[in-house]
Order: C-alpha cells, then sequence, then structure tokens
C-alpha cells in the first residue's frame, strides 16, 4: 500500500510539479467563482473557525490521534462555506488562508503516515488557496512543503528547482530563510556544495534580518535552532562530519520542548552521522531517543527514520544498545 502510494506520487510528480511551481509564480491572484450564494458569512463565524483551526493545527503534531477527523471536518466546513456562502473580499481572503493552512496540517499528517499521494493532493489544494487569498509566503512555503517531500522520496533534483521558484516569491524573512535551508539540503544531496554553502549563508542572513511584520504562522518555528541543525546535515551530507555533528548538537540544544517531533527527526539525522563515523554505540543510544520521543508523540514517520536505521545497525548487533534497539524495531514492525 505505502510502495503504491508512493509511486502514485512519483509518477505525479515526475513532470507536474515543476510545472505546477512555474505556473504559480507567473500567475496573478484572482477571485475564484462560487458556486451558490445562500447565507451570509459574517466576521464572527469566521473569527472562530480561524481560532478553533489555529488550535487545531497547534496540536495536529503532538496529538495526531485525536486530530485527524477534527481536521478534516473544520477543512469540510471551511470549503463548504467557500463554496455556498455570500462574503466580501476580505472574509473570502480569510476563508481561503484558513483552507490552504488546514489542508497544509493534513498534508503533513499524510506524509508522515507515508500516504506520498494523498499528502501531494492536499498540499496542492492547500496552494490553490493560498493564490486565492494572495497568500504569496504561504504558497511559496507550501511548494517548499512539496520540495521538502520530493527530497524524502530520493528526488532532490526536483526539489531544487521547485525552491528555485519559490524563492525570489518570499516575502517575509522567516519564510524567505526556511526556503533557502530546504533548498540547502536539497543541494547538498545532490552534492553541490558550494550552492549548498551559498543556501545556507543565505538562509542564516534572512533569519537575522528583522521585520516590522511576525512571521506567517506556517514558519512561525524557524529557528537558529532549525538553521544549526538541518545545517549540520548537510554538511553531514556533504562529509564534513565533525562539523556536522557540532551544529547538530547545537540545534538540538536550542529546541524547545514543545517540539518533540523536530527533536526526534534531528537526533535521527544525527544517529546516521555516528553510523557514517562507524561509532554504534553512540548510534543506538542517540536513535533509541529519538524512537522513545516518536513512540509518545505516535509520529511514524519518526519511528521510520529510525527503522530505516536496522541494515545498518545490524552490522553491529553485538555492540552494546544495538541488540536492544534492534529488538524494539522488529517489535514495531
Amino acid at each position: 500500500m505505502t510502495s503504491l502510494d508512493r509511486r502514485s506520487f512519483l509518477a505525479y510528480t515526475s513532470g507536474s510539479l515543476a510545472a505546477l511551481a512555474h505556473q504559480w509564480a507567473i500567475t496573478e491572484p484572482g477571485r475564484f467563482p462560487r458556486l451558490t450564494a445562500r447565507g451570509e458569512v459574517d466576521a464572527e463565524m469566521v473569527a472562530w473557525l480561524e481560532n478553533s483551526g489555529a488550535e487545531l493545527i497547534r496540536l495536529a503534531t503532538e496529538r495526531r490521534q485525536h486530530t485527524h477527523r477534527l481536521l478534516d471536518a473544520h477543512l469540510t466546513a471551511v470549503t463548504d462555506l467557500i463554496s455556498e456562502g455570500r462574503y466580501t473580499r476580505p472574509v473570502e481572503q480569510r476563508l481561503h488562508t484558513l483552507a490552504a493552512a488546514l489542508s497544509q496540517a493534513i498534508a503533513w499528517q499524510h506524509f508522515d503516515e507515508r500516504r506520498h499521494a494523498s499528502a501531494g493532493r492536499f498540499w496542492h489544494a492547500a496552494l490553490h488557496n493560498a493564490h486565492a487569498a494572495d497568500q504569496r509566503d504561504l504558497g511559496a512555503g507550501i511548494l517548499s512543503d512539496l520540495a521538502y517531500q520530493l527530497l524524502w522520496l530520493r528526488n532532490a533534483r526536483t526539489a531544487a528547482d521547485i525552491l528555485e521558484y519559490a524563492i525570489p516569491r518570499t516575502r517575509h524573512p522567516a519564510a524567505r530563510s526556511l526556503l533557502h535551508l530546504r533548498q540547502a539540503r536539497a543541494l547538498a544531496a545532490l552534492d553541490e556544495g558550494g550552492r549548498c554553502r551559498r543556501a545556507l549563508t543565505a538562509a542564516e542572513k534572512a533569519l537575522d534580518t528583522s521585520s516590522y511584520d511576525p512571521a506567517p504562522a506556517w514558519c512561525s518555528w524557524m529557528s537558529h535552532a532549525d538553521l544549526a541543525a538541518d545545517g549540520g546535515r548537510c554538511l553531514a551530507d556533504l562529509g564534513q562530519r565533525r562539523q556536522a555533528h557540532q551544529l547538530m548538537d547545537e540545534g538540538i540544544a536550542l529546541l524547545p520542548a514543545t517540539r518533540s517531533k523536530t527533536r526526534s527527526v534531528f537526533l535521527t539525522y544525527q544517529a546516521e552521522t555516528y553510523l557514517r563515523d562507524g561509532e554504534p554505540e553512540i548510534a543506538a543510544a542517540t536513535a533509541t531517543h529519538s524512537l522513545d520521543l516518536a513512540s509518545r508523540i505516535a509520529a511514524p514517520r519518526c519511528v521510520t527514520m529510525v527503522r530505516d536505521l536496522e541494515p545498518e545497525l545490524s552490522r553491529y548487533a553485538h555492540t552494546p544498545g544495538v541488540g536492544e534497539l534492534l529488538e524494539r524495531l522488529r517489535a514495531v514492525g
């Protein structure tokens, strides 16, 4: 099932996502037609939908098992209002913005569950709504989510191509920083060291740029912790593992306790790098910590990341800590 979904997504993206990114970049936002005009959608109703939607999105990572259906229902309610309601242009923009944010959150949940084709469809819907709302940063961010998924599926070239379209259209420095960081990850995977380092420098410069406007909600978490840890992963891919460990240690230490899923991801990056260094005992301890976090918050993608280390770990089955971790991974499987 998961391999079929992966193939379906790759077939869908083989020539279409770069074209989608180009179309988004050159098309001016405009109003989309509504089917009917029944009831008036007032600002009070929209405010309630926005507040409850934001809370659901916030809870989606740590309590995914309780938010799946609620997110789906909330998105259905919002899209019904868009298609059937009567409203002013400002209200229309708010509804489309909310629909984009909810679709983006659902896409991430499906991505974490390796339902790649479904995740791609929700990101595509999110991009449509962001465009309808004239939310350029949000649209760029959604394209970078698709690029991240492609990187995960080992299609770094298309990921880098998509980010080339998205980065110049960002407005807020936090958004630009995140997209440059994801660009650096794609370039590191392609072994383009010079361009990767330039992207990391651009990400740091953007992150340090002040702005009168608050960062958009979808990238408000972007911080020096992310820059350090993901930068470390880039250097690990480029073979500079000593500096990579320093940066990943720094990034993990800076992460707030509320970001357990991100911590689990970064710990697995570090465990993988320790395995490349030939240090299986430290790798096993680090991967076990990641697995503990992933299991606590029910994050299937993070569990999968640790399980992907199993073939390499099996070479060191008699090393302290490795055997115990292998037993746990087989039980999870």
